[in-house]
């Protein structure tokens, strides 16, 4: 594989590796047990018990285990053809898989400010015809 095309491998497949880990340590659909393991991460007797539930609210640590399965699914190796391949591609791309998290937590907080604010205005609006009446 050339470098150009492990490069860009490297940045496609960073996306689905963000959208898993972003999507169970943070999305709704999996709020019961995100719950479930923030609980078990704070109160379990034994240190690791809780840093094994911890590495499934925390989207960092988790992205390490999502990263791994694609290694395995996918055989990607960056610059090496050998087991320092691996090592490698499975940091980048936890790296790069951050990176996108990272930039969609920006988003999303920018597009949540936005609503609050288009809401204020429609609430001053509304409030000012009230008074107008």
């Amino acid at each position: 594989m050339t470098i150009a095309t492990q490069i860009i491998w490297l940045f496609v497949l960073a996306v689905p590796i963000a959208c898993i880990s972003w999507t169970v340590t943070h999305e709704e659909i999996f709020r019961e047990p995100h719950e479930w393991c923030v609980r078990h991460s704070k109160n379990d007797r034994f240190i690791l018990t809780r840093k094994f539930f911890y590495l499934f609210t925390c989207e960092y640590c988790f992205s390490h285990y999502v990263t791994i399965g694609f290694l395995i699914f996918t055989d990607y190796k960056l610059l090496l053809n050998d087991w320092r391949g691996y090592i490698l591609a499975g940091f980048s791309l936890v790296f790069i898989a951050n990176i996108y998290m990272s930039l969609f937590a920006l988003l999303r907080q920018a597009i949540k400010k936005e609503k609050v604010e288009i809401e204020k205005i429609e609430t001053e609006t509304d409030n000012e015809k009230n008074i107008n009446k």
